[in-house]
């Protein structure tokens, strides 16, 4: 009598089967523990960019009160040099990032901007007056700078392609986090408080970084041919055949270092500059979809709409972590503002503004905040991954830093219409990503950067 081409369960060999399975789901899951360990410690660079984010809003009122200052200076402190001081940092730091990040290596460059971070952090507690807050302020976003470039490629180069997705994404889940922590123990703790809370994630960070390995493809790159199969092995697990997935890293830097060597203007070339398009036009949309204008100043528009600063503070803080619909948002928003110029259904008004706002938040933090990052990660060759990479970001702080700045004036313009502008702008964005971005799910980095390459 034949054997049944499929086994049912209670026969003894499918059962052998689902064990052996259950026991290989096992190891590959113990095996990874090291890529785990790694992503956590990456992430907590995130965390730190989100502490520096969220830091002023909650801060105003106690920093004026503090160092006697009145409420002229504190706003120009706070919403002008104060503000934008941070993401003139973080354009410093993006400039310098890709080539930190190939000098010293993705742990050098996260080691160099906790340092910074911490510097930063301290300078603001023991701050007596402006100089130093801003300095404080300067070299935390310097550090941010740097941050947001190499978390994100760290994590890529080291995840197993099934993993990548979901871990790069824990980048943006961070800086929410980071972010979200700030507005809300902010309402608690004093401005100094608050500042020293900042040097936790930078102590985790600069520990954790001896504990894990460096990137693979950094050192295959870098030549240093037995570090880098040490790296792999600690990250895919002492008992993972790491075969051919070193040959294939090997050869494809073997292949990019036969290339002539990479400057600025050699990423706008053919071979390059799909690459290119992809990552920097999602940073635009990313930055020019009103992000900065609205996290940098939600507290004054809940207060304009008539709602609690607050409490609406609090449940943006909550609400950083999920949702969808950027445009809708917008749209909520611009109809409350228009309803209000015109002293329409003004009972309305606070309710939608709110809405608008929080789903705004939401939608971000689920989609247009993780995924510029993810793709950028994935898309550039490790031979122009520098200087594409420190563009790329320079061009997301350019844009935080001019939405912030503008903001003010797109709303004595018309309020409503910012949010329209704004709308318009995310709309654009949805067709460039259908348009002209790729699906990189379940592919190598070599496969995905061959395809969009050539």
């Amino acid at each position: 009598m034949e054997e049944p081409l499929i086994l049912k369960n209670d026969h003894p060999a499918a059962t052998a089967s689902v064990e052996e399975d259950g026991l290989q789901q096992k190891s590959r899951n113990e095996s990874l523990w090291m890529v785990y360990l790694s992503t956590f410690v990456a992430v907590c660079g995130s965390y730190v960019f989100g502490c520096c984010v969220g830091f002023s809003s909650p801060t105003q009122d106690a920093i004026r009160e503090d160092l006697s200052l009145s409420l002229a200076e504190v706003e120009s402190i706070i919403y002008s040099m104060f503000g934008s001081i941070l993401t003139f940092g973080a354009m410093i730091g993006a400039i310098t990032s890709g080539s930190l990040a190939d000098l010293m290596g993705r742990k050098g460059a996260m080691r160099l901007s906790s340092a910074f971070c911490a510097a930063g952090w301290i300078a603001i507690y023991f701050a007596q007056g402006v100089v130093a807050l801003d300095i404080g302020r300067l070299a935390t976003g310097y550090g941010m700078g740097v941050f947001s470039y190499v978390v994100p490629v760290f994590i890529s180069e080291i995840a197993p392609k099934n993993l990548r997705g979901a871990l790069a994404t824990l980048n943006q889940v961070m800086i929410c986090g980071g972010a979200s922590v700030s507005f809300i123990i902010g309402t608690f703790l004093t401005w100094r408080a608050l500042a020293l809370t900042g040097l936790i994630p930078c102590g985790i960070l600069l520990i954790g970084l001896f504990l894990i390995p460096e990137s693979p493809r950094w050192l295959a790159k870098r030549g240093r041919q037995k570090e880098f199969e040490v790296a792999l092995q600690k990250l895919r697990g002492k008992d993972a055949d790491i075969v051919e997935e070193a040959a294939e890293i090997k050869e494809y830097i073997e292949t990019l270092d036969r290339l002539p060597k990479v400057k600025l203007l050699d990423l706008f070339n053919k071979r390059y500059l799909r690459s290119v398009i992809i990552g920097v036009g999602l940073m635009v949309a990313q930055q020019f979809g009103g992000i900065n204008g609205v996290c940098f100043y939600v507290s004054n528009i809940f207060k304009s709409a008539g709602f609690s600063p607050s409490v609406g503070t609090i449940t943006y803080a909550i609400l950083q972590v999920s949702g969808s619909g950027l445009v809708l948002a917008c749209l909520i928003t611009g109809l409350s503002f228009y309803l209000k110029v015109n002293e329409l259904a003004l009972n309305y008004v606070p309710a939608m503004a709110v809405t608008g706002i929080l789903l705004y938040i939401g939608s971000f933090s689920a989609g247009m905040g993780a995924v510029p990052w993810v793709i950028m990660s994935e898309i550039f060759p490790i031979n122009i991954k520098g200087a594409a990479g420190a563009l790329a970001t320079l061009v997301n702080w350019f844009g935080a830093w001019a939405v912030s700045y503008t903001y003010n004036f797109l709303m004595s313009w018309s309020s409503y219409g910012t949010f329209l502008v704004y709308a318009a702008i995310n709309a654009l964005a949805i067709v460039f990503v259908i348009k002209v971005v790729p699906e990189t799910k379940g592919r190598t980095l070599e496969q995905i950067q061959a395809a969009i390459n050539g």
